[in-house]
């Protein structure tokens, strides 16, 4: 009765004394999931610099994080920094007059009468939704603009955070393999689950870094460069609008492309018009279905609409990291049930591999 007891005690005591120290480093969610993440994605860097130099683990750990920051740190912050300078300066031109809204639709409105027209008939009020879109251009603009003046008067605590992330991804790039074998060894799940939830987990993330970010990026950065090609504005602000776009299935970089090749052919640009919408449909689109099945793999993507809820319900809970967040906990959530219905539903059915792939 009293080892019972004691047990329990501990058992409780053991509970409140994780929930403290979760609710402790609460604050720092941010910089740790993307430092799990990015030791994750560089890991096999670490792996192969290691067999090369096996007597190094700190010097190749630290070679492995210069080449993240390198290759992924200063290209985010130069982007980041040219896309807040192109959104304040937009904002300002249209507040100015220099960029007349009003102006640009209607010249759409006379480019499309049809449109225009059809749109009457079924009861649309053009002029409300004229009025609608300079609002929503105006309060987007003023959005933009005030969180890049809390940006920057958050620098510090920004690159703060940034400089845990790169402290905490070098420890987990040199001890991952340790720590990942303390965790099977700690959770009372039993091994086997253990490992496959792990492996999800490794799968599900580099899917989504590796995979969606990079097309995201891909597709950004061309769409980014055509806009430039044409002399469109701000062709950096929009590249990381097609960017973001890009990474919601059934929605992408078309929201931008498109809309803006139907306002070249209206202000009369006809040849600028149809290279923009022959660039999307061949080059911008055709990436997704290029890269993602080399990068991701067919068998790991999740079905579209779990991605698109996942994702834009992550964006909504947990700001941007939310795009990695959503799929990793709708892939958990599956998993889990997969688990479930092997063991307590179906024992003789095979839902998951048996022997996962290696983190």
């Amino acid at each position: 009765m009293q080892e019972k007891l004691e047990r329990r005690s501990f058992i409780l005591t053991l509970l409140l004394v994780s929930v403290a120290f979760l609710l402790l480093i609460k604050p720092f969610f941010t910089p740790i999931f993307w430092a799990c993440a990015t030791a994750l994605i560089f890991y096999p860097v670490y792996r192969l610099l290691m067999q090369r130099f096996p007597n190094s683990p700190n010097l190749m750990a630290l070679l492995t994080l210069f080449m993240c920051i390198v290759l992924l740190v200063i290209p985010v912050l130069v982007v980041a920094t040219s896309f807040i300078n192109e959104a304040v300066t937009l904002y300002h031109r249209i507040q100015e007059g220099q960029i007349d809204v009003s102006k640009s639709f209607e010249q759409i409105r006379s480019a499309f009468p049809r449109v225009n027209s059809t749109l009457e008939s079924i009861g649309v009020d053009v002029e409300e939704a004229k009025q609608r879109l300079m609002g929503g251009v105006m309060n987007a603009g003023s959005f933009v603009a005030k969180n890049a003046i809390e940006v920057g008067q958050n620098t510090v605590n920004f690159f703060v955070m940034l400089g845990l992330m790169l402290y905490l991804t070098f420890f987990l790039i040199r001890d991952g393999e340790r720590l990942v074998n303390l965790i099977i060894h700690a959770l009372p799940l039993g091994d086997e689950r253990e490992h496959l939830l792990l492996a999800k987990f490794a799968e599900v993330t580099r899917a989504t870094i590796k995979g969606n970010l990079v097309v995201a990026i891909t597709q950004g950065g061309l769409g980014g460069i055509i806009f430039w090609v044409l002399g469109l504005p701000a062709p950096v602000l929009w590249g990381v609008l097609m960017t973001l776009l890009s990474l919601l299935p059934a929605v992408g970089a078309a929201l931008i492309w498109f809309p803006a090749s139907i306002y070249l052919y209206a202000i009369g640009e006809p040849m600028k018009a149809t290279i923009l919408l022959a660039y999307g449909f061949t080059v911008i689109s055709l990436v997704d279905n290029l890269l993602r099945p080399i990068l991701v793999g067919r068998d790991t993507k999740l079905p579209d609409y779990l991605v698109l809820f996942s994702t834009v319900g992550g964006l909504f809970m947990f700001g941007i990291s939310g795009f990695a967040i959503g799929p990793l906990l709708a892939a958990l959530f599956l998993a889990f049930w997969e688990i479930f219905m092997r063991e307590f539903v179906h024992p003789e059915d095979v839902l998951m591999p048996q022997k996962p792939e290696d983190l």
